[in-house]
């Protein structure tokens, strides 16, 4: 689902390998359907429908009876192959994903500097403002920020709007604003992430 969100057109932050001669969309040449992620949402769909035969399964009338083995026979192939063939297009899917890293920051900087409230709001709360006061100051320079790009105006930004605010400068220099600012602290676990999930790099 979320590469089938990353590939479409408005977003284009990621998208299944498209080869040279492939059609995209039927209707709109211009698309590049995400046809193996919307395939795969299909069998995942498929496999958690066969959940509930396999549920009722569990309820036995004194002994197992045909009503069991008849379902299992038809679940248990079914949904194995289904799963199998799933697990190999998933990893091709990842293995030739394509991904535009200078979208990704364009879709950040549209935003106007909005996307790093949260660690505006903790940096302030750390400072010694309370949560409550520190969001109450957040939210305002936000909204302005969004409301203000929502018209087409070219700025102050939402870093701009914090810097001048005295509420925020008497607690927050310079420098402080930067960290709260700096996308690598959201970077900063990836590669442990990576490690845990996938095992070390052979």
């Amino acid at each position: 689902m979320e590469i089938r969100h990353l590939q479409r057109s408005e977003v284009r932050e990621a998208e299944e390998y498209f080869h040279p001669g492939q059609k995209g969309s039927s209707a709109m040449p211009h698309k590049r359907n995400p046809v193996l992620s919307e395939n795969l949402t299909g069998l995942a769909r498929l496999l958690r429908g066969y959940a509930i035969p396999a549920l009722e399964d569990v309820a036995l009338w004194h002994e197992r009876d045909i009503s069991h083995s008849a379902v299992e026979r038809v679940i248990a192939p079914d949904a194995t192959i289904a799963l199998d063939f799933a697990l190999h297009r998933a990893a091709g899917v990842v293995e030739k994903l394509t991904i535009y890293p200078e979208r990704m920051r364009a879709n950040l900087d549209a935003l106007g500097g909005v996307v790093h409230s949260g660690e505006v709001l903790l940096a302030l709360a750390r400072a010694g403002l309370s949560r409550e006061a520190a969001y109450r100051i957040v939210q305002r320079h936000a909204m302005a920020t969004w409301e203000a790009i929502e018209r087409g105006e070219a700025g102050p930004s939402f870093r701009e709007r914090l810097a001048a605010d005295p509420e925020v400068s008497a607690h927050l220099g310079p420098a402080e604003l930067d960290a709260a600012f700096d996308l690598s602290r959201h970077l900063a676990a990836v590669d442990l992430i990576f490690s845990r999930v996938f095992g070390e790099a052979g």
